[in-house]
């Protein structure tokens, strides 16, 4: 069975952007795949220095992928900072891993042109990610089209460290899905925290309102006919409907008698109904900590478990004793 890997970010509150653009494709491969999905904590550590946020932020983000559908029996799911073997493996990998191919990275030139602080962590982010990758010998990475560059980074300090020493890592792919589309925000661009756009999967129906609201639409009157196929609010409503209800809502817009408030309603009551086991279960973890814990103690283990040889294999290699 093919090993996938991916790591997902312990900060930001989770949107239906992300969820229909990485989530729910990973509950896909979870049952095709072996599975592995790390909580990227180290990595935070590049931007995010407040210890009781980072903690926080780490427990609701396995709060919330478990709420969403990751299942821990069915794939490896642990925190990053769990399995201390990928430090080992950075340091390694970092004296295998030239100046120039870290300073031709777009993600930390992008990262600073936005103002991010530049420090160490966040200049040498690839070569934790390539030990994040190799340590578990994962053959695809599924990343979008800006983090191709990181998997091309992780082959070649893979490619260095095997032409000294033998085929000790295996070479990964990347995957990008053409097949998810793009989600757009309530402006009509794409769905990001960066550009504020964003509607919410664990919010309050207070708030889901708000959010939908707010969706921009064009002035034709509530009496007249409306034009769907390019309405942001119809392209949100193609992700939670089937083909009967998407007809019986085309049919809506073009009799007229209408506004898109009717519609932005429409649309919230699907988004509702459709995360509504998600906060269920995201209500029972929230009272069942100790829970999540154990879940993610779990995940380190089977981890470690193919960390840890393989760390011996790299040690002898390099001449660690």
């Amino acid at each position: 069975m093919t090993r996938v890997l991916t790591g997902i970010q312990s900060s930001g509150t989770l949107h239906i952007g992300n969820y229909f653009g990485a989530i729910k494709p990973m509950l896909e491969m979870q049952e095709e795949s072996d599975l592995f999905i790390f909580i990227a904590n180290y990595h935070a550590l590049s931007s995010l220095q407040d210890a009781k946020e980072l903690e926080q932020k780490s427990l609701e983000a396995a709060i919330a992928f478990l709420s969403l559908g990751i299942d821990p029996n069915k794939s490896t799911f642990w925190l990053q900072s769990d399995v201390k073997e990928v430090l080992e493996l950075y340091w390694i990998l970092s004296g295998y891993t030239s100046m120039g191919l870290l300073e031709r990275a777009h993600s930390y030139k992008d990262k600073v042109a936005k103002g991010i602080t530049p420090n160490h962590a966040l200049f040498s982010y690839p070569v934790l990610m390539a030990a994040d990758i190799l340590l578990y010998d994962a053959q695809i990475i599924p990343v979008g089209k800006d983090q191709i560059q990181h998997v091309e980074i992780t082959r070649d300090i893979a490619l260095r460290f095997n032409n000294a020493h033998g085929d000790i890592f295996t070479l990964p792919e990347f995957r990008v899905d053409k097949s998810v589309a793009t989600v757009p925000g309530i402006d009509g661009a794409k769905m990001s925290k960066s550009y504020h756009n964003t509607i919410d999967i664990f919010s309050t129906q207070k708030q889901l309102k708000k959010q939908t609201g707010k969706i921009v639409t064009d002035s034709t009157p509530l009496e007249e006919p409306k034009e769907y196929a390019n309405c942001n609010v119809y392209k949100l409503c193609k992700l939670f409907m089937n083909q009967e209800e998407l007809a019986a809502l085309q049919a809506r817009y073009q009799r007229g008698g209408e506004g898109y408030g009717h519609f932005k309603l429409t649309l919230q009551e699907k988004i509702w109904e459709h995360f509504e086991q998600a906060r269920e279960r995201r209500a029972y973890y929230e009272a069942h900590m100790d829970e999540v814990r154990d879940i993610l103690n779990e995940g380190a283990k089977k981890a470690r478990a193919i960390a840890q040889p393989k760390m011996e294999t790299v040690r002898k290699a390099v001449g660690i004793l």
